[in-house]
Parts: structure tokens; C-alpha cells; sequence
């Protein structure tokens, strides 16, 4: 079997492991065993996974090798992390929060954070 069961595919609940089994000599050791997150994700999740090793972590490269956008490239690889249990942070708004923080606080003039505003939603 290529990819570990993680559902019922019956009803969609989760599965849980109860027994592994060596294949050499034979050793069983039964209890409930709990899957590493990184085995939680679906086939498809684990298949760019592998193409985002392999190119080092190099975005551009992963789309052009998968033939897909750049902006599908990075949503792909941020349900991978949301996956794993992991939160996105969206930089975009983190400047935009950081800006309006500087504005709150006087560090900036309105119409110098409106400027700015405008440059982070540009980028998108």
C-alpha cells in the first residue's frame, strides 16, 4: 500500500493504528498508535510535498515544474500547513496591521499610511 489509510472509507471517521507487524520476524506490538502529522495528508498534499523538497523549497520552480500558477503553488503549500495543524500567517496583513498600529500610535500621518495601505494591496 502506497499511502496510509487516515479515514474510514465507510463513514469518513478516523482510523486509528492497532498493530505493527515485522515482516522479518514476525514481532507484533499491538496498542493505539497516533499518525505523524505530516502522514494526515492527503495523497495529493504528499505529492507536491515531495516536488517542494525536491526543489528546495523554491516556489517558482515547484509551479513551473507542476505547471501551475504561482499564487496556486503558495495556497497549495499553505493547506499543507494548515494541514499539519500549523497557522498561515498572510504577511500582507500583518503589514497592513503593523501599519495601522504606527498610524494608532502617531508614528505615521494619515495620508502616509494610506499610501502604504495602497502599495500592500497592490502586491496581491
Amino acid at each position: 500500500m502506497k499511502y496510509s489509510i487516515t479515514n474510514c472509507p465507510v463513514c469518513g471517521g478516523k482510523m486509528t493504528i492497532t498493530e505493527y507487524k515485522c515482516d522479518s520476524c514476525g514481532t507484533s506490538i499491538r496498542g493505539r498508535f497516533e499518525l505523524d502529522d505530516i502522514m494526515k495528508l492527503s495523497p495529493e498534499q504528499l505529492d507536491f510535498l515531495k516536488v517542494f523538497i525536491k526543489n528546495r523549497g523554491n516556489l517558482s520552480e515547484v509551479q513551473k515544474e507542476l505547471d501551475i500558477s504561482y499564487p496556486t503553488a503558495r495556497n497549495r503549500l499553505e493547506d499543507i500547513v494548515r494541514g499539519m495543524g500549523y497557522q498561515v500567517v498572510d504577511k500582507d496583513r500583518e503589514e497592513a496591521s503593523k501599519i495601522l498600529e504606527k498610524l494608532e500610535s502617531g508614528e505615521l500621518q494619515p495620508d502616509e499610511a494610506l499610501e502604504m495601505l495602497r502599495k500592500v494591496r497592490k502586491k496581491k
